[in-house]
């Protein structure tokens, strides 16, 4: 058993454990990509240098709008859709099939393709938005600090709620429907069946998807990357992307590698944080 399970131990520790090790070790060390004569051990100053950078408060503020912000509109949105799509309506298949289009198409595809449209001087929306009358001029969404995270969320939402909707349909097909139709024999109306009876057997899956974007969105890189690269005036810019200023354009290893150590404690309070209301939830529903 354990000679036929050594290739995968060795592939993760190659693929996974290496990498992460480095970077724990690059935290404390004075690296530079260009200028191999920069080393030695730094000890905390990475850290400090990290924390003092007039970019790092922004980023990080910028990158809880971007995760919270998305993560409670994919879910709404998500779940409202499920509820929808999970009705006897003529033409279902279809409406589900047009609803998952927008988590098939890549993200950079996405992005360049909403950026495109968002243009203020050829893209559609603004020509759409200035025909019907709702904007006196195009509105430069992707270039005003004002507007460009709440677009960047917006399109996040667009691309990602899909999965959402097929995690909460198939759990709204799993419930018995002896539970509905006890509550209507009761006499509930459909906004308290969905509360009292629907709701709380959709709990398990909501702490799983919820969590699992959580940490998904407050590491991703390349949607806000491919729209506004951080910018404008660093309006966008979160903290994956101040790593990659650091180590790709800085060239400073050891500020990257110290961010992304702080960022991997977060996510691991996350994990943390899921793993006890996860066994809350399943003692509560074995008791």
């Amino acid at each position: 058993m354990v000679a036929a399970l050594l290739p995968a131990w060795i592939f993760l520790a190659v693929l996974i454990g290496y990498p992460l090790v480095k970077v724990l070790i690059d935290g404390f060390s004075y690296s530079n990509l260009v200028n191999p004569s920069v080393s030695g051990f730094a000890g905390t100053r990475n850290y400090s240098d990290v924390f003092a950078d007039p970019h790092f408060t922004g980023a990080l503020k910028n990158s809880v709008i971007w995760t919270v912000g998305s993560v409670l509109g994919e879910y709404m949105l998500g779940l409202g859709s499920a509820v929808l799509l999970n009705r006897r309506l003529k033409g279902r298949g279809i409406f589900r099939m047009l609803t998952f289009i927008p988590w098939l198409v890549p993200i950079i595809v996405a992005g360049m393709t909403w950026e495109w449209m968002l243009n203020p001087d050829f893209g559609i929306i603004n020509s759409l938005l200035v025909r019907v009358g709702i904007c006196d001029s195009p509105v430069n969404f992707l270039g005003s600090p004002s507007w460009a995270m709440p677009t960047v969320v917006f399109v996040n939402i667009w691309r990602s709620f899909p999965y959402y909707t097929i995690t909460f349909l198939a759990a709204l097909q799993a419930i018995p429907p002896e539970l509905k139709e006890a509550a209507q024999i009761d006499g509930a109306s459909a906004w308290r069946s969905f509360w009292s009876v629907t709701f709380p057997q959709l709990r398990s899956p909501s702490l799983i998807i919820v969590f699992m974007h959580l940490i998904w969105t407050a590491v991703n890189f390349d949607f806000i990357w491919v729209m506004t690269q951080g910018g404008p005036n660093y309006a966008t810019m979160t903290l994956p992307l101040l790593i990659y200023r650091y180590s790709m354009q800085d060239f400073n290893v050891g500020m990257a590698s110290a961010l992304s150590t702080v960022m991997l404690l977060g996510t691991s309070v996350i994990f943390v944080v899921y793993y006890r209301l996860r066994r809350n939830l399943s003692e509560e529903i074995v008791g």
